[in-house]
């Protein structure tokens, strides 16, 4: 981030749960931001379009995946809520139909959110969006891994150039 810049970006990854992909990015992301020490600047956090599984943590097997790349997994499932809209400056959706929903429910609305497709900041993802890895083995939960830290690079070289 520019050395003049000051604002804290907080940033919200969306699927549809909130146990599999968005998480992964939360853990991932902050895990870079931390080691970049930019955590004072940029806040994260991750949430659901449906409230199934609030109050879960991550998946066993998205938790397996990023453990075994050295990451800790930690986090509770959250919906999203119409205030994260104002709260949040980026919110990034997984896939499109979570995008769609997210822009049916800012329809409407004066907020401050851009919504923009979290695979917008992937350098290598020819599918253009994060696959739900949920019903799939554990391929799935690595390719997902991948994008996600292919994304999280991309989108922390966004932030510096704010």
């Amino acid at each position: 981030m520019k050395a003049a810049a000051t604002k804290t970006i907080r940033v919200l990854f969306v699927c549809m749960g909130n146990i599999c992909r968005s998480p992964a990015a939360e853990i991932v992301f902050r895990h870079i931001v931390e080691a970049e020490r930019l955590d004072d600047r940029i806040e994260i956090d991750s949430a659901g379009t449906i409230g199934y599984h609030t109050g879960n943590p991550p998946d066993k097997r998205m938790s397996a995946t990023l453990s075994a790349r050295g990451y800790q997994p930690k986090g509770r499932a959250r919906q999203v809520r119409h205030e994260d809209f104002d709260d949040f400056d980026l919110i990034l959706p997984m896939d499109h139909e979570n995008e769609a929903d997210l822009r049916r429910m800012q329809r409407d609305r004066q907020s401050r959110a851009e919504i923009r497709a979290f695979s917008s900041f992937c350098a290598a993802n020819p599918l253009g969006h994060v696959p739900d890895p949920y019903y799939g083995g554990a391929e799935g939960f690595e390719k997902v891994a991948d994008i996600v830290e292919d994304g999280c690079r991309g989108l922390l070289k966004h932030l510096r150039t704010l």
